[in-house]
């Protein structure tokens, strides 16, 4: 019953790899889709969030502004530590919730943790696999411009406001390069499905 944790930096191509093993059968549990859950209208996180930054991040029907979050902690390390504190037990307690389900459900089960912030929030957790998606800056930014209609700027400011790429892949046990054809980066995916057991055998191997 492995439990993998896939990650990658912005516009990587992870939520492809993601839907690829979700087609292989596994059970993918998205941190990204946790979040909203615990920032919901009347959630203990999103009252907490707006005690901390003002009720100005909340619009009229009581949901989270994001746009507004987002402005108001980008670019403040301090911000996005308190922001963090404030979210991150939430959404480890649920995801924690969510693989036991499934793990409760199919004992044999391979449960994929689709997860941006792992080596800000949960590398050393106890992974089975850490898989990274990893493609060159240069093309994420234009995936940003083309794909998301954000300014050469901006994509760059995305880019780098998260950990250096090193940092990803100095955790990762595969590594998934998608800088090149989707057709590459799925014919890696089926690879590394295939190989699931060999892959786990040998990082509980070498610890």
């Amino acid at each position: 019953m492995p439990l993998v944790a896939l990650t990658g930096g912005i516009a990587s191509g992870k939520s492809t790899v993601a839907r690829r093993l979700a087609g292989h059968g596994a059970v993918v549990v998205d941190a990204d889709q946790i979040v909203r859950e615990v920032q919901s209208p009347g959630s203990a996180v999103l009252a907490a969030i707006a005690r901390e930054f003002g009720a100005g991040m909340l619009r009229p029907d009581g949901s989270l502004d994001r746009a507004a979050l987002g402005s108001r902690v980008f670019g403040d390390d301090a911000a996005i530590a308190r922001l963090n504190a404030i979210v991150h037990p939430a959404v480890r307690t649920e995801s924690a919730r969510r693989f036991a389900e499934a793990f409760a459900a199919d004992p044999s089960a391979v449960v994929v943790y689709d997860v941006p912030l792992l080596v800000e929030a949960r590398v050393d957790d106890p992974w089975e696999l850490v898989v990274v998606a990893h493609a060159p800056a240069a093309v994420r930014a234009r995936r940003l411009v083309e794909l998301r209609g954000l300014t050469q700027a901006e994509a760059e400011a995305r880019i780098g406001s998260q950990v250096p790429d090193e940092a990803r892949l100095r955790v990762a046990d595969v590594v998934i390069d998608t800088g090149g054809a989707l057709d590459e980066t799925l014919r890696q995916t089926d690879e590394l499905w295939r190989r699931l057991p060999e892959h786990v055998a040998r990082r509980a191997s070498a610890r």
